[in-house]
C-alpha cells in the first residue's frame, strides 16, 4: 500500500511542523484563556510530526517566547553591575554573592530565578574578563574574586 507522505526523517514537512508546535507554545504562555484548546492542538501536531517521523523528540521542541528580556542581563549591564559591587567589597567574593548584592542594590527580590540568572550571567562575564580587571583569588571552590 503506497504511502501518502515519506516517513524519512529528512521530509520537509518535519521543521515545519517543529515550528508551528514552537508557535502555538508561545501561544500558550501568551493566552492563559485558550490554554485547553492551544494543548489539544500542539499534541495534534506532535502526532503528525511522529506520523513524519516516529524516531523525531517532540520534547525537544523549544516554545518560542516572546517577552521582553531582563534589562539587568543585558550585555555588559551585569559586569558592570558586578565591578561596581567588587569597588566596594571588603574581600574578595563568589559570583553568588556578587550576583545577590547586585540584586539587592537594584531593589529585586532575591528569588531563585532571579539570582540563578544573575549567576550564569556574571560567570560568564568574570570567565571573559579573567586576568584583564578581575582576578580569581586562591583554588577554592566556589571561586573568589577581586578586581586587579
Amino acid at each position: 500500500m503506497p504511502r501518502g507522505f515519506d516517513p524519512a526523517p529528512s521530509n520537509p514537512a518535519v521543521p515545519q511542523l517543529v515550528h508551528l508546535h514552537a508557535q502555538l507554545g508561545a501561544k500558550l504562555l501568551a493566552n492563559r484563556k485558550e490554554r485547553a484548546k492551544l494543548a489539544a492542538d500542539m499534541k495534534h501536531v506532535e502526532a503528525v510530526i511522529r506520523l513524519f517521523d516516529p524516531a523525531y523528540d517532540t520534547r525537544r521542541i523549544a516554545v518560542k517566547r516572546r517577552n521582553r528580556p531582563n534589562p539587568l542581563l543585558r550585555k555588559g549591564t551585569a559586569w558592570l553591575n558586578a565591578v561596581g559591587v567588587l569597588r566596594v567589597a571588603e574581600k574578595p567574593l563568589t559570583v553568588r554573592e556578587v550576583a545577590e548584592r547586585v540584586l539587592t542594590a537594584k531593589g529585586i527580590a532575591l528569588g531563585p530565578k532571579a539570582v540563578k540568572d544573575m549567576v550564569n550571567a556574571l560567570h560568564a562575564s568574570f570567565t571573559n574578563h579573567k586576568g584583564k580587571s578581575i582576578v580569581r583569588v586562591g583554588n577554592d571552590q566556589p571561586a573568589r574574586w577581586r578586581l586587579i
